[in-house]
């Protein structure tokens, strides 16, 4: 059991870490929803959910990057034609 409370509570340190503002309120809220869950499956699952999320944000945050930095060194070849 503590090595499934050691992995929970690192999956929301990282949620916590990569979401924006909107994101961090809710956090809290979803995880305190299923503090009571005590079946190794469920948490299993739940904490699977967790890590897909969290992948997810991280594509999200190298596109924006990656959109970034191609608007700041495109910008004037675009301007150009």
């Amino acid at each position: 059991m503590a090595n499934f409370l050691r992995e929970v509570l690192n999956l929301y340190k990282n949620l916590l870490y990569l979401g924006w503002d909107y994101f961090k309120r809710h956090l809290k809220d979803v995880f305190l929803k299923n503090k009571d869950v005590k079946d190794p499956e469920k948490i299993k699952e739940l904490t699977e959910g967790g890590e897909f999320v969290m992948k997810e944000l991280k594509v999200l945050y190298f596109l924006r990057k990656y959109r970034a930095t191609k608007q700041c060194h495109y910008s004037d070849i675009n301007k150009t034609k």
